[in-house]
């Protein structure tokens, strides 16, 4: 049988039958290294440059390999990508038969049970939410699979999704009168039954922290698991090992109790006044933190009196609706549910009250019109050993942006993988040629009050070179909203700013102007794929260090000072080199495509640590000079 790497070869069935394939040596390497630790069960640490074609690299071996495997990626967007484009053709070519499966986490299907009591209880908002409830009604006697990602008429975020969609805290399991119809569990069956599953790390995550979600183990056991877009890995694993309690879980406790009433008489009436109590409580305590800052740690509001009031009376108000329900659990499968997420969301709110645990970094956050607090532990090593031993599976980790200056040090420490196997394959594209960086000079420290209004001076000149075509890449929002008043006036090209239209419709309408400029922040870093001319710049207006005011940085950097290592040379500064080169990482995306990148931190040739970021960086040419920039599009046209 031949290799993985002889089957990617210039020999190999995809050479004869994929049109547009070219035979890369990193490609085979990276194949080749995949196929061993698959067979050896051997923990490989995997960096892939951009065009490298990492997916078909691990995909080829993992089909091959006669063992379950279980592929996991960063985002929904990226997994249906990989089941609906890259799977079927390497399982063509290769004719491979073996039973593959998608799987999501439970809110991205539609619960029947729960669409019927929408249905019934018919509240509506508006018209077109009544509008857009018949078309999910309609989509639901039609769809096979139940994946709400079909129904693009109904927005991602419209707040239908909450009421036709099942959590692990509201599904009635086995006992739904649904049940064998369940979309749920008609997707986990298949997974069950599957050679190859393709999940997301949000659901890969929530399973292998024991997130029960009423269904016992979601994935099944695998032989090797191979994780794209590995450098997510760390901050995810972190948000589910977590314990977390919302506002809005809470409301939707409530609303689902006085949902599960309707069938029950007498009910409600036992129930209404518990219910307005906790619901008012939660009123009242978001009132009370509204003068504190956004985000920060949970000794900061404990210690306030009218904080402390209101949080003993929220435990009291889900102490009370327990007894309540006590009385009325037996008349319905749904109310027991209900009383059993009561119970578990005060035991969860007693947990995180208690701020003198010390093995986790208690903190809150508040939104618009709603709160959440958080116990995150600080090391996220030792679990993920124990989970990785646990499996006795091969372990594969990969991704465009895992390296620092070419070593792997960080991302090993940051997930406890002591002596892995790693590889680092460089891209396939030619940075000498294809792309410029362009280092602005007499540019003031990014703190400066007009440091905005100074980077816009730097950069319309290069805009105008380029005629548009660019990203602008911000690490606030603040800067973003302060660029996106200021731009207009100062250029001619269409702008397409984050946050005023989603961002699908936002990278449409960019890509269809041809001479756009468009203005992201966090979102746009990544998983952003812009081929071709749209894309001729990427601008990046500061290093992407993480906010200083985290909590659970705070906490982390502590820790590492106590322990006598260097928080910002050890933490900070490689975290923001993986974010930079990600942000980076948006200009060359083809073999064709020809850009200047554009930083905007005097930081970078200032400070010391600035030879870091720059050191792992793709080698391109490097000037502080306009006209070079504008030579490198004069003959972009001459070309």
């Amino acid at each position: 049988m031949l290799s993985a790497a002889d089957l990617l070869g210039a020999e190999g069935p995809f050479a004869r039958e994929v049109p547009g394939f070219a035979p890369r040596a990193a490609q085979q390497a990276m194949a080749a290294a995949v196929e061993e630790a698959i067979a050896e069960a051997q923990m490989l640490v995997a960096e892939a440059g951009t065009g490298t074609g990492k997916t078909f690299a691990y995909l080829v071996p993992a089909l091959m390999s006669g063992k379950r495997v279980i592929v996991s990626t960063g985002t929904k967007t990226l997994q249906d990508q990989l089941f609906h484009r890259d799977l079927p053709r390497v399982r063509s070519v290769l004719g491979a038969r073996l039973a593959a499966a998608l799987l999501k986490g439970r809110a991205n299907y539609l619960c029947l049970h729960r669409l019927e009591q929408a249905h019934k209880e018919g509240r509506f908002a508006s018209r077109e939410e009544a509008a857009k409830l018949a078309a999910i009604y309609a989509w639901s006697r039609r769809t096979a699979s139940g994946d709400r990602a079909e129904l693009a008429e109904v927005a991602e975020d419209s707040p239908l999704w909450p009421r036709v969609t099942s959590t692990a805290e509201n599904c009635l399991g086995a006992e739904c009168p649904l049940y064998n119809d369940c979309f749920v569990v008609k997707a986990r069956r298949a997974a069950q039954e599957a050679d190859l599953v393709i999940v997301n790390h949000h659901l890969l995550f929530a399973d292998l922290a024991i997130k029960q979600e009423g269904f016992g183990e979601i994935l099944p056991g695998a032989q090797a698991f191979i994780l794209d877009e590995a450098h997510q890995i760390p901050e995810l694993a972190g948000q589910f090992f977590s314990v977390s309690l919302s506002a809005r879980q809470l409301s939707e406790l409530a609303s689902d109790a006085r949902g599960e009433c309707a069938g029950v008489s007498g009910a409600l009436a036992s129930l209404r006044d518990p219910l307005d109590a906790l619901e008012g409580t939660l009123k009242r305590l978001r009132l009370a933190l509204d003068r504190f800052p956004a985000k920060g740690p949970f000794n900061q509001i404990e210690r306030d009196a009218e904080v402390e009031r209101e949080l003993h009376e929220l435990a009291k108000a889900l102490a009370d609706l327990a007894e309540a329900l006590d009385k009325q659990a037996a008349r319905s499968r749904g109310l027991d549910s209900v009383r059993e997420r009561v119970l578990e969301q005060a035991a969860r709110l007693n947990h995180l009250t208690d701020s003198t645990a010390r093995d986790a970094v208690h903190w809150y956050e508040l939104t618009p019109h709603g709160f959440a607090l958080h116990a995150t532990p600080l090391d996220i090593a030792q679990p993920l050993r124990e989970l990785r031993a646990q499996s006795q599976a091969a372990w594969i980790f990969t991704s465009a942006t895992l390296a620092i200056a070419g070593r792997f040090d960080h991302f090993n420490r940051q997930i406890g993988l002591s002596d892995p196997v790693e590889l680092c394959v460089e891209s396939p594209f030619d940075y000498a040629r294809q792309a410029l960086l362009y280092l602005p000079p007499d540019l003031p420290d990014p703190s400066a009050a007009n440091a905005v209004e100074r980077l816009l001076d730097a950069i319309v000149p290069v805009l105008e070179a380029s005629q548009g075509r660019a990203f602008l890449l911000f690490t606030s929002h603040r800067a973003l909203r302060r660029a996106a008043e200021l731009l207009p006036a100062r250029v001619g090209f269409p702008l397409f700013v984050q946050g005023s239209a989603p961002r699908n419709l936002l990278l449409d309408g960019f890509r269809a102007s041809g001479n756009g400029v468009l203005l992201g922040a966090a979102s746009f870093w990544e998983g952003v794929d812009v081929a071709g001319d749209a894309l001729s710049v990427v601008v990046i207006d500061k290093l992407p260090f993480a906010a200083p005011d985290d909590p659970v940085l705070v906490a982390r950097l502590d820790a590492l000072r106590e322990a006598g290592a260097n928080p910002f040379n050890d933490w900070q500064v490689p975290n923001a080199v993986i974010a930079l080169r990600q942000g980076a990482g948006r200009l060359i995306r083809d073999l064709h495509d020809r850009g200047v990148l554009v930083l905007c931190d005097p930081r970078l040739t200032s400070k010391g640590y600035g030879r870091i970021f720059l050191a792992s960086l793709p080698a391109m040419p490097r000037t502080r000079g306009l006209a070079e920039v504008v030579d490198f599009f004069t003959d972009a046209i001459d070309q």
